[in-house]
């Protein structure tokens, strides 16, 4: 067990960082709204994997809540650049 714990730690450490990088570096809107929503859904496979691991059900809450943010801000993201195109010629 604790073999498997460290190679999600690494696992979703290593994309943790990669996504953070992408977010930082950018270099446009788009690539750091990507990036943004696999930080969260890699923050939801953590919640998931302790959930799985400890066999409880406690952040289902949370992990709903997160998915609603990812959701609510991939369109925002979409409709502010949808917007943006169709202003300049």
């Amino acid at each position: 067990m604790n073999v498997l714990l460290l190679v999600i730690i690494a696992v979703f450490g290593l994309a943790a960082i990669l996504a953070v990088i992408r977010i930082v570096r950018g270099p446009s809107i788009l690539d750091r709204a990507v990036a943004a929503d696999v930080l969260l859904t890699e923050v939801m496979c953590v919640l998931g994997a302790e959930m799985a691991i400890n066999g409880h059900t406690r952040n289902i809450p949370v992990l709903l809540i997160i998915a609603a943010v990812g959701v609510f801000g991939s369109i925002a993201v979409a409709r502010f650049v949808a917007r943006r195109d169709n202003t300049t010629p």
